[in-house]
């Protein structure tokens, strides 16, 4: 089990916890259940800009500022339950923010792709603005055989490129998944790891030598 499993808990960082609890309170507001048929989205964003402050990359603006996407996906907490056609006009929407390489390079090198799999740790209060951020895949998929600590939020990805192959489709559908996960499943729990700058396009390029690189450990 690699060592650095034991950051994964610090993935969740204070951004995202606030925008959890902006995305519940949103939710059940406009579905006027008693207890929060008095909450509303002023009221919403009067109590955490009271609560809380900015810190490092973990910023009070980051988190009242929702886009088209996370304004809609807020009005549905149960993500199942997602109106088809409100899932199709997210997803049209956000397949024309991915942004594919501009050199056709795909694929970095697996094992810097490892490094950023297994680092769960970026985008807190308490990391340096500018820092290096990790993918924290390992806390929501299987990669690899070896690893013994992985979430089942996510599918397995273990045997990714073996089972897939690297066509050009399939190259392009992983990027842009982890690019803008909502691309594909609206209101996706996945990160939009290129879109919100989160990962870097050569970390991207290296997540995607993980998962579809025939020596990589997914692929064995």
């Amino acid at each position: 089990m690699n060592a650095t499993v034991s950051q994964r808990p610090r993935a969740l960082t204070l951004a995202a916890v606030l925008g959890a609890a902006a995305m519940g309170v949103a939710g059940t507001a406009i579905a006027q259940t008693p207890a929060a048929a008095s909450v509303g989205e002023s009221d919403m964003v009067r109590m955490i800009a009271n609560s809380f402050t900015s810190k490092g990359p973990a910023t009070l603006q980051g988190v009242l500022q929702r886009d088209e996407m996370q304004t809609l996906c807020s009005q549905y907490p149960d993500r199942s339950k997602v109106p088809d056609k409100v899932a199709r006009r997210i997803e049209a929407v956000e397949q024309t923010k991915i942004r594919y390489p501009a050199d056709n390079r795909w694929l970095g090198d697996w094992k810097e792709g490892e490094k950023v799999a297994q680092l769960g740790r970026g985008m807190q209060f308490s990391d340096k603005v500018g820092g290096v951020n990790g993918g924290n895949c390992y806390a929501c998929h299987q990669m690899t055989k070896a690893e013994i600590s992985f979430g089942n939020i996510g599918p397995s990805l273990y045997q990714y490129g073996k089972l897939r192959g690297n066509s050009e489709a399939v190259l392009k559908y992983t990027w842009g998944k982890i690019w803008d996960s909502s691309a594909f499943a609206a209101c996706s729990n996945m990160p939009r790891f290129g879109h919100k700058g989160i990962l870097t396009e050569q970390q991207i390029r290296d997540v995607m030598a993980l998962l579809l690189d025939p020596a990589s450990p997914v692929n064995q």
